[in-house]
């Protein structure tokens, strides 16, 4: 019996050690600044030389900036993540600057790997989430300036701008690579493309109207 706890307890140890050794749940360094010209992506980039991190790698110069509206959706995201300020890199968290065009919209889509928040700065804003199956409930808002809301992780949601002037807000994610899944274009602007009957079928329209749709992506 003694020699069957011991053999236990063994094996016990020897699994939380083989754990600890797997992950760490906090940074084992104080920073790991993005190497840009690293090829290798293994939960973010590998981190460029000590000695040669500069404050400047910590910085990131522009969200006071318009982004550019003049597109058919009348939307612009500027994003903040690891390719944009390298001292992110590691940390888990990414943030955007929104700006929307009047009637301009995010068109519905999907965060895989994060929890996105947004803030109004300017403007008004419907945002809205739909809760998984079978519910499939709409959760929707007009959001006005100093307003903020949560979307939780991969859940659809979309961001429209319901006033006469332009909107901006401020997103941040708990994730330095969210992913992005917008469902217009992945379903019709997917490479190869979804069989049109498929579509057709699915979405309960001819195929002639699938390949309208296609042909916007």
């Amino acid at each position: 019996m003694a020699k069957t706890c011991i053999v236990f307890i063994t094996l016990m140890a020897l699994s939380f050690s083989l754990l600890a050794s797997a992950f760490d749940e906090q940074p084992l360094q104080d920073f790991c600044v993005a190497k840009a010209t690293s090829p290798v992506d293994v939960n973010g980039k590998t981190c460029k030389e000590a000695s040669s991190v500069t404050v400047n790698d910590f910085v990131f110069a522009g969200l006071h900036l318009a982004g550019n509206t003049t597109n058919p959706a009348g939307f612009s995201a500027t994003q903040v993540f690891a390719a944009e300020l390298p001292g992110l890199n590691t940390l888990g968290i990414s943030m955007l600057r929104f700006d929307f065009a009047p009637w301009g919209v995010n068109a519905p889509h999907v965060h895989p790997r994060a929890t996105e928040m947004i803030t109004v700065l300017d403007g008004a804003l419907e945002v809205g989430f739909i809760t998984s199956a079978p519910d499939n409930k709409l959760f929707v808002k007009v959001l006005r300036k100093g307003d903020a809301f949560v979307f939780p992780v991969g859940l659809v949601h979309y961001q429209r701008n319901v006033g006469y002037g332009n909107a901006v807000a401020i997103v941040a994610l708990n994730g330095q690579n969210p992913g992005l899944v917008s469902v217009p274009s992945t379903v019709f602007g997917s490479n190869p493309a979804i069989p049109s009957d498929a579509l057709a079928k699915s979405f309960q329209i001819d195929e002639s109207t699938v390949e309208v749709i296609r042909s916007k992506f």
